[in-house]
This record gives C-alpha cells, structure tokens and sequence, in this order.
C-alpha cells in the first residue's frame, strides 16, 4: 500500500510522531479496536501489526472501521488535489459534500465537471478506493456526527441538514456503520462540546466548530490582507478575527435556489494552541451547515500543505512562513471587487466597492454594529440598467462589465466556484468586454482557489523579479514564475510581500 508517496511504514512512523504535517492525508485503522483515527490521535500508540493505512475515512469504513470519538475523523483538514484525475476526484467529492445531489444517481455530479457517468465513477473510485455512492454516504454520516457533538440542534434539523432523507434513515445507517445511536453520540459527547443553538455569545444565538490547519500558518498576515480591502458594513476585520455578513443559497440537486436563501453573520477567530481556526455562525444557518463549514475553509485556505508548498518555493517562503491564500466566502462578490479594482489603489477599489454595496446592498440587522449590510446578489445586479452602477461614479465601461457578469453567472454560462475549471473560466471572463487577463487569473487564484495563478503584467510582481512591464519582462516573469509550479498563487503572495503593495494596482 502505497499513496500520497507514503508507505505503510512511513505512515506508522508519522504516527509515532503525531506529525502534524500529515493530518488528514490518511487515516489509520486499529485492528483491536475496529476504530479509525487520524495519525495525530493522543490515543495509547498501538502496535505496528494492529494497524491498517487508509486514504481517506470512506475507505476505512468501508474496511470496517468507526471513527476515534477522541480525534474525531471528521475535523482533519482535506488534501489540494494537483494531478487531473486527482483534481477530477476532488471536485466531484466536493459537490458531493456540498450537496449536488441527494441520490444515488450521480449524473448531476458527472455533467457539472464535464465528462461521462461512466469515466466518473471509474475515476472516482481509482483515486478514493470507493464508489461515490460510499463516499457519500460516509461524509453524510461524519457531518452529522459532528453536528451532534458540536451542537445542541435536534435530530430532525441533524439529519436534514446532513442530507439524509429522515431522522429514521440517519438512526438505521448510524447503527448498521457505526453499532451505536445518533442520541447515544450526543450522550457520551466530550464535556463542554455542546455548543450550538442556545450557545449565547452577548445576544447572538450560534453555532461554533473548530476547522483545523496544518502548521504554520500567519493567521495575522491573512487578517492585515483582508482588513485592507474589507468593505464596511459587509466585513469588520481586527486583532481577534474577522467578521461578515454571508448569503447563502440553498441547493437542491446541485442548483441554486434563490427563494431559499439564506443571510446571516459567520465570525472566524484563531485558535494557534489548537492549530485551528473557529467559526461561529448565526444560527440561521443551521440547516446550511454543509455549504457555511467548506465556503470558510475555502475563504482561510485550511486544505493547504506548507511544507508542500514551501518545498517547492525554496528560498521565497522564508519571506513569510505559513502564508495561505486568502479565498473568498463570495465569488461574486469578489469578481466585482476585482472589476472595481482595475488599474486604481486598494484604497480607491474600496471607495468604490463601498458606494456599491451602500446603494444596491441589502440592509440586515446583526448583534455587530459594524455589520449591517449583505453584498447585492447576482440576480439583482443582473437585472440593472448599467447606468444605474456607472451612476456611483463607475466607469461606464466597467459598470457594463459588472452586469454582463451578473448575467452570465445567473444564466449559468459562468460558474465562479472551486469546482470550476480555471483555464476554461479565465477565458470566459476574457470573453466580456471590461475584464483582462490579470483580472481573469485575479479571480480564478481568489474566487476559484487556484492555487497556480501568475497574474500577467503585474506591477509589482515585475518590480519584485526587478524586470520590466514590458512584452519582454513579462515573458521572463512567466518563464521564472514556471519553477514555482503548481503552487504559483503563493508565489505571487510571497513577491507581493516582498515590497510595499499598499497601494499597487495588483493588491486589489
């Protein structure tokens, strides 16, 4: 047994070691016990010959296996998938796991990233070692798992919000895969997890989860990135964390449906003794917990491997050790603050952003002060006359921009998401008038979570490699950029630290 270039004696000696590099790139069966664990587990380390090595929790419940109550399986961070059928695998099990469909049929899943049922399920199985219909049964049941130890919400709320047909479905699959109850769980829960509705933080009723990371990670330098582009009323940044209002849309078979949606506030703190982040979100959004938990992993970059990417980057990761890459919550959003940003400082994008959102935004009430206004959705920026936005004092070229996105967003043309294929997205954006490359590969590395981005033409990435903005200086850029494959995104933070980027076009 070999993945991830381990093999099982590799794996027991990072077992050994609880190295904290590995989490979550396999999982360890215990022969005695019949229980998974991820190889960071405090258990009593048990003998070699008692262990199995498993590439992911599907797998090694399918081996038999039920996940450590001390660990708990279903918090280790994920893994960023680079090879393509690697990638292929990911991004299906990611529309899995959000949602997109909630039957066996995994047509739905197969269409969205292109390619037939049948290559699908031979892919998928190839790279996770279990059939999808597996894969998506286990990740319903370690969400509701987590559910029920991390909060106080009731069975029937669990269970639907899992993706389980019924609270009675949830019961027969929790005892047939794990030999005990749903209400046994939250029994014999650790004491002091019960955090959930009811959980009072001032007057904010909530629900709160840990999301680990692998070290290091600069928590800090993430948080001065976006304090210097947060959007008042939508975002509040400080020393203890970072705060927004989010709009979720709930799915159903993997669309969008805009009469269910959600708006609500999430709050992300650090946790560095824990080597985690927590989320604590309005309770509004108890039922949408399968879309919130990865939308926030995605925005802190908590799949990503340091030392991974430092391998690669050598000597530009001493600038900053554990520099991850900030996502976003909103695609969207994202996408019109990188329109916004076009060739003027940080400072101006968010004067601008900000008149946007105070004209078109929708007003909300929330226990902060400084929250009070959710980003306007893609359907209502869609169905604007562009005079409306060039009225705000934006350009009128880019006020056009901004809706032939909406609109092809809305329609489905464009899918800004990290399912999306980047390559294939950054041409469609190329294809609206108002939007260039560097703000194509800007949102891909953001809002897509490409972690190979190189944006073209930047100035200050030019300045940084001390070549010239020239056709010439740029070619050499790329060519240089080439050795820092495929983690080029972090490549791109690294030189942007490396000077001044307060006020570079690029920093938008």
């Amino acid at each position: 047994m070999v993945f991830d270039g381990l093999t099982a004696d590799n794996c027991y000696q990072v077992m050994t070691e609880r190295d904290l590099r590995f989490d979550g790139h396999f999982f360890v069966g215990v022969r005695s016990t019949r229980i998974y664990c991820r190889p960071i587990c405090r258990i009593r380390l048990p003998k070699r010959g008692n262990c199995s090595f498993h590439r992911n929790a599907a797998a090694a419940e399918v081996a038999g296996f039920r996940p450590c109550l001390r660990c708990r399986p279903e918090l280790a961070p994920g893994v960023v998938a680079i090879e393509w059928g690697q990638r292929v695998a990911a991004i299906a099990a990611q529309l899995i796991e959000n949602g997109a469909t909630s039957s066996a049929d995994f047509t739905e899943v197969a269409r969205q990233i292109g390619i037939s049922n049948h290559d699908f399920l031979i892919n998928f199985s190839h790279e996770f070692g279990v059939s999808p219909e597996r894969f998506a049964e286990t990740q319903r049941l370690l969400l509701a798992k987590r559910l029920l130890t991390d909060t106080r919400l009731p069975l029937a709320v669990v269970a639907a919000s899992s993706g389980f047909s019924s609270v009675r479905r949830m019961n027969s699959v929790f005892n047939a895969r794990y030999r005990f109850s749903p209400s046994r769980l939250r029994l014999v829960a650790r004491p002091g997890s019960g955090k959930g509705t009811g959980h009072e933080t001032g007057c904010a009723a909530s629900l709160t989860f840990v999301l680990p990371y692998r070290p290091p990670y600069d928590f800090d330098g993430l948080l001065k990135f976006l304090r210097d582009r947060a959007i008042p009323g939508v975002e509040s940044v400080d020393e203890t964390g970072y705060r927004r209002i989010l709009r979720v849309t709930k799915l159903e078979n993997g669309k969008a449906v805009e009469t269910l949606e959600k708006i609500g506030w999430v709050e992300v703190t650090h946790r560095p003794a824990r080597h985690a982040l927590e989320l604590r979100c309005d309770d509004v959004f108890s039922s949408e917990v399968r879309l919130v938990l990865p939308r926030t992993k995605q925005a802190f970059d908590l799949d990503a491997d340091p030392a991974e990417i430092d391998r690669v980057l050598r000597a530009l990761a001493t600038n900053a050790p554990g520099v991850h890459l900030p996502g976003t919550f909103d695609p969207f959003e994202l996408a019109i603050r990188a329109i916004l940003g076009q060739q003027v400082t940080v400072k101006a994008a968010r004067t601008l952003v900000t008149r946007f959102v105070a004209a078109l935004g929708t007003p909300i009430s929330t226990p902060f002060v400084d929250l009070n206004r959710a980003f306007p959705s893609v359907h209502h920026i869609a169905g604007l006359d562009p005079a409306v936005i060039a009225s705000l004092g934006i350009v009128r070229q880019r006020a056009e921009a901004i809706i032939s996105l909406a609109n092809a967003i809305a329609s489905g043309a464009i899918e800004l998401a990290p399912t999306a294929e980047p390559t294939q997205t950054i041409e469609l954006l190329c294809g609206i008038r108002g939007i260039g490359p560097w703000t194509a590969h800007y949102i891909a590395m953001r809002a897509l979570a490409w972690r190979d981005a190189w944006l073209p033409g930047d100035v200050a990435l030019q300045n940084a490699l001390g070549l010239p903005n020239t056709a010439r200086g740029i070619r050499a850029a790329h060519d240089q950029a080439n050795e820092w494959r495929p983690w080029r995104s972090y490549a791109v933070l690294q030189l942007w630290l490396r000077g001044s980027i307060a006020q570079a076009p690029s920093a938008a």
